[in-house]
């Protein structure tokens, strides 16, 4: 009884040790993901555009995950895990697919979400990993055979009907009304009154908070409201000081309680955070993931 019950807990043991095992998923980044250091800056960021320039015209997403190792677990059960994870495509659409490398294994995968397993049918990425991708592997060329595999699934995913992506609310259309020259005037004498009754830093941080707001108000979109509210706040902080004739507080233009002689200088702390390519602006966008796709090894 007691050689029984030991039998049975090392048999329990053996199901639950690779489930413990179980290599993290790694976090979403950005549009390509490599922690193994295969890619350089410039083969990243070659890779981000085309892949960012699919999404803008498609609406379709697809990443690229490189790992040192899945630690045993299969690849097919490891990449499943990382898509449903990290949700890539549009939600109900299901537009997404992963390209998954585990470097150290020599192993790889086309992950594709139920959208997109039409045009990219398993036969289809199994061809695409033996044509375009191992090849350039086995002789090293890392960087070439992920370029030319994805090349290939854009140009599939761009023959593909899909539903058209929704415009940014942020863009250029949405601001176009903000660049009114009457507004643009209006902010000005806005701003001269306030930095006349504020001073020339505060007035101008007010008129680009009160800018910013309306701008938020209008468009419904924070970025916009950002990007807008800093126009006011330099706005007023360059020409708000114009003298149109109206009445002069202070011992200069718009000057109160000794002004800023010189200017203000700290022009420098007012950088846009947006700037950088990609990473941290990424996200999958709710996709889901069926186990459509194929696998190879080189």
């Amino acid at each position: 009884m007691s050689a029984a019950r030991v039998f049975l807990l090392a048999l329990l043991l053996g199901f639950m040790c690779p489930a413990l095992a179980e290599v993290a998923v790694p976090q979403l980044t950005g549009r390509v993901v490599d922690q193994t250091g295969t890619l350089s800056a410039s083969d990243i960021a070659s890779l981000n555009d085309r892949l960012k320039d699919l999404e803008t015209r498609k609406g379709a997403q697809i990443a690229i995950l490189i790992v040192p190792t899945t630690d045993g677990e299969p690849i097919e059960q490891f990449s499943i895990r990382v898509a449903e994870a990290w949700k890539i495509g549009r939600k109900k659409i299901d537009d997404g697919a992963l390209l998954v490398i585990a470097r150290n294994d020599r192993h790889l995968r086309i992950e594709v979400g139920y959208g997109l397993e039409g045009v990219l049918s398993d036969v289809i990425t199994h061809r695409i990993i033996d044509e375009e991708i191992t090849p350039k592997f086995k002789a090293g060329d890392f960087a070439g055979g992920i370029s030319a595999g994805v090349d290939r699934m854009i140009r599939l995913v761009d023959g593909e009907q899909l539903p058209a992506p929704e415009p940014a609310h942020w863009q250029a259309p949405d601001l176009i009304d903000f660049a009114n020259p009457v507004l643009i005037f209006a902010v000005i004498i806005g701003a001269g009154i306030l930095r006349a009754a504020l001073g020339r830093l505060l007035g101008s941080v007010a008129t680009g908070g009160i800018v910013g707001v309306f701008a938020w108000m209008v468009a419904g979109s924070l970025a916009a409201a950002i990007l807008v509210g800093l126009f006011g706040f330099a706005a007023a902080l360059i020409f708000g000081g114009l003298n149109f004739g109206g009445p002069v507080v202070g011992s200069g233009p718009y000057r109160r309680g000794g002004g800023y002689p010189g200017g203000w200088s700290g022009g420098g702390g007012w950088s846009s955070g947006s700037s950088s390519s990609d990473s941290g602006g990424f996200s999958g966008g709710g996709g889901s993931f069926g186990g459509g796709g194929a696998s190879g090894s080189w």
